[in-house]
């Protein structure tokens, strides 16, 4: 779930406040209503009947309540209305459409029976009167405040949210990096705003000099490093040329090359790593298939002298835009691997429609060292690696997109699967 900006969680909180506001407003108006209908009322009611019957005391000719809310019948002297004549002394609510219509308090003193009817209908009226009005003014005044520390609120995170604008939209690989920053930057009275914009300052200027660095240094290692391979190769070259060498040299001297051009991919890889964009190195239409191939010419070396099958399965063609020595680098050294730990049995490699499998029954790997297999340094130094290829190989799983998946198991082999979502 994608995180919301402050401005989003400020209009939340006010529409959950107002909501809250609002229900409790309703509820409090029925909780009033009931509180008027049903105790209110009923103690007027009673209150009523009990002064009537002091006055009937004195004078039986006293006149019934008569108001407009308020009804009263004296049994046997009135007549009294039907729906009244079998209720019993107390308090009774009459119901008629579904809602209660009017509402009956029935007294008695000696054989004279005083009903007081009172219109329920007007309860409504008076809650509406002094309850929903007045009500609906004070919720106006709350959203109308609550509305305006909306407003200011949102006014004073707005600097903030600028500022994680302007840090969004910037390329920290651009050399203009810490100039278009102070330049984006708006300062304004808020203090804490204020300092959050200097200290970032201080980091893109710290940020541009360390990028500065890096640009300076993987250039002048390419150089550094460059310039012998060259050379290896070139001897190398010359060597194999030469028609005096005899084979067993000749193949020692192929293996020298195969190296040299191998360390020449790993740098051009380290250095690709090493920056932020990958544009210095174009990307071509790829087959995973003849990289296959390639890596397994390569590597046959490794195993010369040792009795292992090796068993190609090419289910489909799979081609992938990538830089090619990108490609070259990630399956070979899993090719490598596999080739390395394998003293006898078989290397299984398979290409399906969306991935690539190199299975081994080599020597595996534990449990615990699986945890740690893509982590360079870690594990003991095994054949002549620490595991720094593994961890080259992880890095361009991620950066390219290319999920990688280990499954092994201590001394039964080792399953490597590369997927290619995008072939």
């Amino acid at each position: 779930m994608r995180n919301s900006g402050i401005n989003q969680q400020l209009w939340r909180a006010f529409l959950i406040q107002a909501g809250l506001i609002s229900v409790v407003a309703v509820l409090s108006i029925y909780a009033a209503r009931y509180v008027l209908s049903d105790v209110l009322i009923e103690r007027a009611l009673t209150e009523e009947a009990t002064h009537y019957w002091a006055l009937f005391t004195e004078d039986p000719s006293t006149s019934r309540p008569n108001t407009y809310n308020l009804t009263g019948y004296l049994s046997p002297v009135d007549e009294i209305p039907a729906y009244m004549r079998t209720l019993e002394n107390g308090y009774h609510q009459i119901e008629g459409d579904g809602e209660i219509v009017t509402m009956v308090y029935v007294s008695n003193s000696d054989d004279n029976k005083l009903y007081l009817e009172f219109d329920n209908k007007q309860v409504g009226r008076l809650a509406l009167l002094f309850g929903m009005l007045p009500l609906s003014i004070i919720l106006l005044i709350i959203y109308l405040s609550s509305w305006i520390a909306y407003r200011f609120s949102s006014q004073a995170v707005s600097p903030i949210i600028q500022l994680s604008k302007d840090v969004e939209q910037l390329d920290p690989s651009s050399e203009e990096f810490a100039n278009t920053l102070k330049q984006n930057l708006k300062y304004g009275q808020n203090h804490e705003v204020t300092s959050l914009a200097d200290a970032l300052n201080g980091l893109t200027e710290r940020i541009s000099l360390f990028l500065e660095r890096e640009r300076n240094f993987t250039r002048d290692a390419s150089h550094e490093l460059r310039s012998p391979i060259t050379v290896i190769k070139m001897a190398c070259e010359l060597l194999l040329n030469d028609k005096e060498i005899n084979d067993k040299n000749r193949k020692q001297i192929a293996r020298i090359q195969r190296n040299a051009n191998d360390m020449e991919e790993l740098i051009e890889t380290l250095l690709l790593l090493a920056r932020e964009s990958d544009h210095l190195l174009s990307a071509d239409n790829i087959s995973i298939n003849d990289v296959v191939r390639e890596e397994i010419e390569r590597a046959e070396n490794m195993i010369s002298d040792k009795k292992v099958k090796i068993s190609t399965n090419e289910l489909h063609e799979l081609h992938i835009r990538a830089p090619d020595k990108v490609v070259s680098v990630m399956v070979g050294n899993i090719i490598r691997n596999a080739f390395s730990y394998t003293d006898e049995g078989e290397i299984k490699i398979t290409i399906n429609q969306f991935s690539l499998i190199i299975e081994d029954s080599g020597i595996g790997i534990s449990d615990g060292q699986l945890d740690n297999i893509f982590t360079a340094f870690e594990r003991e130094k095994q054949r002549g690696g620490y595991g720094v290829g593994l961890t080259i190989v992880k890095m361009l799983s991620e950066r390219y997109n290319w999920p990688i998946n280990i499954e092994s198991k201590l001394n039964v082999g080792t399953k490597v699967s590369i997927q290619f979502r995008e072939a």
